[in-house]
């Protein structure tokens, strides 16, 4: 699949976050689950040069964040429409946010953070390269959950 990655615009993140709508447990990613979260998602501000929408013939797939705590690291969130996930799409998904990540930012090191309870995720960055690195809870969705940070090995 061909992956086209752009600027998130204020129409598209306002659509990801009326409209997509994750199943059972998965839920916990629908981005009105955490005030905060869909604070920052819909700032325009708070979203330039760390939000990218994911394209795929035209066709809004998913999305990535790119953060940078340090000049050495960039930590990447992402998220794919809810209707393409779990039907192994996954691992071309993450390649590709890889990629661009690699050569728009050139990083010593990518991480990244996941809900521990997701292991389906898990066992898809393990096998593109991830590795468990540390365990930490974190309040968000107003509680308290256990994540998961990974960090890439290539």
């Amino acid at each position: 699949m061909d992956y086209t990655f752009q600027a998130m615009t204020q129409e598209q993140a306002e659509n990801i976050a009326a409209n997509w709508r994750y199943q059972g447990e998965y839920s916990f990613y629908d981005m009105e689950a955490d005030p905060e979260d869909l604070e920052e998602f819909l700032d325009p501000e708070k979203r330039e040069g760390v939000y990218f929408v994911v394209l795929s013939r035209n066709e809004l797939i998913g999305f990535y964040s790119f953060q940078r705590p340090d000049k050495d690291t960039v930590d990447i969130g992402l998220g794919m429409k809810p209707e393409l996930t779990g039907k192994g799409n996954g691992a071309a998904f993450l390649a590709a946010g890889l990629r661009f990540a690699e050569t728009r930012y050139r990083p010593k090191n990518i991480t990244l953070s996941v809900a521990a309870f997701n292991q389906r995720a898990i066992s898809l960055y393990e096998k593109l390269g991830f590795r468990k690195v540390e365990s930490f809870v974190q309040a968000t969705n107003g509680g308290q959950y256990d994540f998961v940070k990974m960090a890439y090995k290539g």
